[in-house]
């Protein structure tokens, strides 16, 4: 026998109206119609027999509940012969029916109109704006330094093209940059590989492109996926943005930058990340630097027009602007020579590189005549010596590392490496050597017995690079859809962590500060990491951010970062001070342009060493006014550009 159900009437009526619903829509109607009659007509009927003024025949009454009824109901409620009230009636319902489908065609287009809209299908209409194709976590550093580049422009816009809803890229965005200033940052949902999609943030019109690299193994192959629907979309030929891509393996920017064209620039995360590690490593406060001139809260390269120094010396042209370092020349056919020899002619339609507060305050000012002659001092060259380095941890990037720094260091060097897997480490640097002597360990670098038996102290440098656990990162990806993503990134920072806490309690067991450079993925692990304030490190993903938005302001720079980041060319160094001037001796900043001058240098800035520990600026000074008067000690150091 079967069972009746025991549910309460509200579920019962409610069931029953699911029911009548999935009827369809003239059932619905017919419905209703009747619940309408059901309550309108008792009702009206009320109204009519308590009317004290209401007809006293009950036909009179019938007549003025038909009225009522008819007014409620919006179908007239004539009164005359059958006819006559039957053509009234049909006459309302079709004047009903029309409007009704008027309103609720308005209504359906309205409503479409706006899901349209909060899909992020329409198409932009700007002209000069930045176009970003992809989302990833370096979104929100190249907005913010789009933004602030833009503050000075009384109106600008940044349009996003993503795989993602437009109201979520809306809502990140405004969360984690909730001061845009007049910059508009327009979203859009569409696939970056998609050429008629792209069309939706109109690149033809745009100043600048720039393709984030997603993150996963496929990144790669989808960067150059998107500059070909690029190249689909806007052919090269009529294109005028400024394109600027990066990649994160080195085995694919060769590909990335055939799909570029000859005019865009592709960034190698892998092999920039190398070079500044090698570059760091051997120069502490050197990320300080790059951080400072990379981001556009401070002062950034740019171009001044040569007016008036065409015929003259590089040289001369230092000591010609007041509060801004030139440190380069781009010329007239559009190369770029940084730190030329000073006596290098500069010609007509030269432009000047120079270090400034903006595009608009590199305003020429002789100030040789403040050059304090009896302060300069020359300091033989120093004698080049061997170094010891110690690399810690293992990754794809590191081999370049290993490339880098036997570039950089003198012969009989030594660099020893510590990877949980030494035999991978060895197949990857298995190349020749000029200089380096490469011994490898295997061991775990968050294992604290493993650290004790190195004598980190004893080495000139450290680099911490970031290391997967192999076991950990498969652990990771067999934990199930109920577990969150863990990326390898997080994975290798994770450990990068573990290791500095490590470090950072045997640099208090020796009583000294160890000279340590460490790799980082994530900015905000970057906030965690158990290290002394203003210490050196590489932030990957940042770093790549502010290196796209720099040189989509102004293309001239791809050539500037790739000399600067290459062991041949010219590079930022920290000197000390007192090769240049008398220790103690307050003189004009002037006074060491024109020291660093005389050896063939660009002076750009100092660092105080009694300032090194304290933020925000670390000791730090870039660009300052070469009239404005220091004292630097023995120990502080000047921030030059040169070949060495």
């Amino acid at each position: 026998m079967a069972q009746e159900h025991t549910t309460s009437l509200r579920l019962r009526l409610r069931y029953r109206f699911d029911h009548l619903v999935a009827g369809g829509t003239t059932a619905l109607i017919g419905w209703l119609g009747l619940a309408c009659l059901a309550v309108v007509v008792p009702a009206s009927t009320v109204l009519v027999w308590s009317d004290r003024s209401a007809p006293a025949t009950l036909a009179g009454r019938l007549t003025a509940v038909w009225v009522s009824v008819g007014q409620t109901l919006k179908i007239g409620g004539a009164v005359g012969s059958p006819v006559y009230v039957l053509a009234s009636v049909t006459l309302a319902l079709v004047a009903l029916l029309f409007v009704s489908t008027l309103v609720s065609l308005i209504t359906t287009g309205i409503n479409r109109r706006i899901m349209s809209l909060r899909l992020g299908h329409s198409t932009v209409l700007e002209a000069g704006h930045t176009v970003v194709l992809g989302w990833s976590d370096q979104i929100f550093p190249v907005a913010g330094e789009l933004v602030a580049a833009n503050a000075n422009q009384r109106r600008s816009a940044i349009a996003v093209l993503a795989p993602k809803d437009k109201v979520e890229m809306e809502e990140e965005i405004a969360t984690r940059l909730p001061d845009r200033g007049r910059t508009r940052i327009i979203c859009r949902n569409g696939s970056t590989t998609d050429p008629a999609e792209l069309a939706r943030v109109s690149p033809r019109t745009a100043k600048a492109v720039l393709v984030l690299p997603p993150g996963g193994r496929t990144g790669d192959a989808h960067v150059v996926k998107t500059l070909l629907a690029l190249n689909a979309a806007v052919p090269e030929a009529g294109r005028g943005a400024v394109v600027v891509a990066a990649v994160r393996d080195s085995r694919h920017h060769a590909t990335a930058r055939l799909a570029a064209g000859p005019d865009g620039h592709v960034l190698c995360v892998d092999d920039i990340i190398a070079r500044l590690l090698v570059q760091t490593a051997r120069r502490p406060g050197l990320s300080l630097v790059y951080q400072e001139l990379l981001d556009f809260a401070g002062d950034e390269f740019y171009t001044a027009p040569a007016d008036g120094l065409a015929g003259r010396t590089f040289g001369e042209a230092l000591l010609s602007f007041a509060t801004s370092s030139v440190v380069g020349l781009v010329r007239a056919d559009g190369g770029v020579a940084l730190n030329p020899l000073p006596g290098t002619t500069i010609g007509t339609g030269d432009r000047l590189i120079v270090l400034s507060r903006d595009d608009d305050t590199a305003v020429p000012a002789d100030v040789s005549a403040l050059v304090d002659e009896d302060a300069i001092v020359t300091a033989p060259p120093a004698a080049a010596l061997a170094e010891r380095v110690l690399l810690l941890g293992w990754n794809r990037r590191a081999p370049f590392v290993v490339d880098q720094l036997d570039q950089y260091v003198s012969p009989g060097s030594c660099l020893d490496v510590v990877a949980l897997d030494d035999g991978d480490a060895r197949g990857g640097t298995a190349a020749a050597r000029r200089n380096l002597d490469v011994v490898f360990h295997g061991g775990d670098i968050t294992d604290p017995r493993v650290l004790a038996k190195l004598d980190v102290p004893s080495y000139d440098s450290v680099i911490v690079v970031g290391e997967v656990d192999p076991g950990a990162a498969g652990a990771a990806a067999a934990g199930g859809a109920a577990e969150p993503a863990y990326s390898e990134e997080a994975l290798a920072d994770d450990r990068t962590l573990v290791t500095l806490l490590h470090l950072r309690a045997i640099a208090e067991a020796a009583r000294r500060e160890l000279v340590l450079t460490t790799e980082m993925s994530d900015d905000g692990n970057r906030l965690l990491a158990p290290a002394r304030e203003g210490a050196d490190f590489i932030v990957s993903g940042r770093l790549i951010s502010l290196l796209m938005t720099q040189i989509s302001e102004s293309r001239y720079l791809a050539d500037v970062f790739e000399e600067l980041f290459d062991a041949e060319g010219s590079e930022f160094h920290l000197k000390p001070a007192s090769d240049y001037v008398r220790a103690d001796r307050e003189v004009p900043f002037a006074t060491l342009v024109e020291a660093a001058r005389r050896r063939g240098e660009c002076a750009v800035g100092y660092r105080l060493r009694a300032g090194a520990g304290t933020g925000p600026g670390h000791g730090l000074r870039i660009n300052p006014d070469k009239r404005e008067r220091v004292r630097l000690t023995g120990e502080d150091w000047l921030i030059v550009l040169a070949e060495s």
